[in-house]
């Protein structure tokens, strides 16, 4: 298999796996406000609005729920946090807003674990 060809592969299977989550996240009332937003930082999979707080969610996919948590690393976590700052400078109004970071795994079956607030 190519480069280009395991690259496609595992942007697909990316994608899929964030629709998976979003839909997950559908089903309990969260409210999409963006997939794969990209700021000067870097790019949140994942944003809802849920119960007045926002939530930004990470996705990690892999064959299995501990090689998913593996793949995210501290520098990572670090521009997450600067993307959400941007993201939120970019909503109207000045006031503090309920925020946290939920990182969802899925493995090769399509089954989902969410770990939230995972970044306190």
């Amino acid at each position: 298999m190519t480069r280009h060809v395991r690259g496609r592969t595992a942007h697909l299977a990316g994608a899929a796996a964030e629709d998976i989550v979003a839909r997950r996240y559908a089903g309990v009332g969260a409210d999409l406000q963006a997939m794969r937003w990209r700021g000067e930082a870097g790019e949140i999979d994942l944003i809802f609005e849920l119960a007045g707080a926002t939530v930004f969610v990470e996705v990690k996919k892999s064959g299995s729920f501990a090689t998913a948590a593996t793949r995210l690393g501290p520098h990572q976590v670090a521009r997450l946090w600067q993307t959400a700052e941007e993201y939120l400078g970019t909503l109207p109004g000045t006031a503090p807003r309920d925020c946290r970071f939920d990182l969802a795994l899925v493995d090769d079956r399509g089954h989902v674990e969410v770990l939230e607030n995972a970044f306190a």
